[in-house]
């Protein structure tokens, strides 16, 4: 009997997407490693293999465009515009091009995180489509503007074909999917010896006073480093390479490590808004400071979703980037629900995936 074939299709918008799916295809490895995986994006390769340590096809094509950004907190509307115009155009013959592919390679099932064209990619080839996401790009287009609304209406109908959504915590609605089961948070776990990588870094700062700094795979290229010399006795991290020299501040490798793996030796992690940062540091119990993001839909939901479940602080741009950095000896704000967040969903995402390829 042919090995199963799961083909998982990801957005080309920053790492996080990457990530999180990476996340589930390891946990589908890990119970299953004879499942055969075809990871099809231009996220980089040696990304994914950060997260997913089991062979995989990596396929560099792209469905969409996410959102067209020069920095993790700044979006490109005319750019992003024209490229989904486009993209909708293309629909026929891109979907017409990858069927033969999937035919080929007698794929059973696609996973998507989450470009709308996959659910036609599906169809066409005669499998199911199912999706994983917190939020859907009808959510984040239509908030851009009613030069968007025809794009906007496309992705809708696109999502209203899949079969089946995992909708992850710190959520918006995602009313255009049909079918809707709720999983908990996806994300990497730690895979060093906290002890081990102080020595390495040779971290003097206690954990209590260790901050890692992170605002994703696009980066930010404005990070006000300077205010770091009012606060000596703290130790900060960050996996920007462009830093300056400062007794206080150590670039951390891009390859050979994630945030997951630097956040158990920090007391919180400083970043922008994304799902997968928030996600892995509430598995991990970690508290978050964030920047509030209102320019992208996403922001404001994600935000209020940590706040009900970590200790938190938010902060506003201009506090980040022209204060004095001093919400650093602020108290943190505790969650504001006693309700605990699901964190297996990992697992819950890839047994049913299992559950469909091995019935």
């Amino acid at each position: 009997m042919p090995a199963p074939v799961l083909y998982i299709a990801i957005t080309n918008h920053g790492f996080g997407h990457a990530t999180r799916v990476a996340s589930i295809a390891a946990t589908v490895k890990a119970l299953a490693p004879e499942v055969e995986l075809i990871v099809a994006t231009t996220a980089p390769r040696w990304l994914l293999a950060e997260y997913l340590p089991w062979e995989f096809e990596y396929r560099p094509v792209a469905f969409d465009i996410g959102v067209i950004q020069p920095d993790s907190l700044t979006l490109d509307r005319p750019a992003t515009l024209a490229q989904l115009q486009q993209i909708q155009a293309s629909q026929e013959q891109r979907v017409a091009a990858e069927v033969p592919f999937l035919q080929a390679r007698r794929v059973q099932l696609v996973l998507a995180d989450i470009p709308p064209l996959a659910t036609a990619l599906a169809q066409a080839a005669g499998v199911p489509c199912w999706m994983v996401g917190n939020f859907g790009w009808d959510f984040i287009y239509r908030a851009l503007g009613q030069e968007f609304a025809e794009a906007t209406d496309w992705v809708g109908e696109c999502f209203a074909h899949c079969d089946r959504l995992f909708r992850l915590p710190f959520h918006e609605a995602m009313a255009a999917f049909p079918v809707v089961q709720e999983v908990g948070l996806t994300g990497g776990t730690p895979r060093y010896d906290t002890d081990h990588l102080r020595r390495r870094w040779q971290l003097e700062a206690p954990p209590e006073h260790t901050i890692l700094l992170t605002f994703g795979g696009l980066g930010l290229h404005t990070i006000p480093y300077d205010r770091l010399a009012a606060w000596p006795d703290w130790q900060f991290l960050t996996f920007d390479q462009a830093i300056p020299d400062l007794p206080n501040l150590r670039a951390i490798p891009r390859q050979g490590f994630r945030p997951v793996d630097v956040m158990p030796l920090c007391s919180r992690v400083v970043c922008k808004p994304g799902f997968s940062t928030f996600a892995e540091a509430c598995r991990l119990d970690l508290p978050i400071v964030t920047l509030t993001r209102e320019d992208f839909a996403e922001g404001p939901v994600l935000v209020a979703g940590m706040q009900d479940h970590s200790w938190h602080q938010v902060i506003a741009p201009e506090e980040f980037f022209r204060g004095d950095w001093s919400f650093l000896a602020q108290p943190l704000q505790p969650p504001r629900t006693d309700q605990p967040v699901d964190k297996q969903g990992n697992e819950q995402v890839a047994r049913a995936i299992l559950d469909y390829l091995q019935p």
